[in-house]
């Protein structure tokens, strides 16, 4: 990538390159539908990854009471392990962290790449949904990360009023 690589709020506009990743990456995909509803949400936080003028990637959270839900990350598949998923998830952070703020989702335990991008983040496996995936009856891994607390000069310059 030789153009910087954009992470913005996801549009409308953008959901048909979106369901062109998402047919892409998953055996049983989002319908249009499903994009919409969750794009609808106002406590939610939907973000594209654009290279080029082009969606590369998303993310999908959702807000659930005092949890946030990520429930759906994808990159173009031509372009994985190159940082994408890693700045949406860091855009994630940056937007929704707050001490003691906790995070959920659901990964296939066959998706050992995503599993450990999640656990770089502070995500711990906490149980399984059995037979949670359609297409194969695949468990799903239950993971959970609370943000931590500031600590250190960030806590004392908070403290400090600056």
């Amino acid at each position: 990538m030789t153009e910087p690589l954009e992470i913005r709020d996801l549009s409308y506009a953008d959901l048909p390159q979106v369901i062109a990743i998402e047919r892409r990456a998953f055996p049983t995909p989002w319908s249009l539908a499903m994009f919409v509803l969750e794009r609808s949400k106002p406590s939610g936080i939907c973000l594209a990854a654009t290279w080029g003028g082009r969606v590369v990637g998303y993310l999908v959270c959702s807000r659930y009471d005092t949890v946030w839900h990520i429930m759906n990350v994808a990159v173009d598949d031509r372009l994985v392990r190159q940082g994408i998923a890693s700045a949406l998830l860091d855009r994630l952070f940056e937007r929704a962290d707050r001490p003691g703020e906790q995070y959920t989702l659901e990964v296939r335990p066959s998706n050992v790449g995503a599993i450990a991008l999640y656990e770089g983040y502070g995500f711990r496996a906490a149980g399984k949904r059995p037979g949670y995936y359609h297409d194969n009856r695949e468990d799903a891994v239950i993971m959970w990360r609370t943000a931590a607390a500031a600590t250190g000069a960030a806590s004392a310059l908070e403290e400090a009023g600056g």
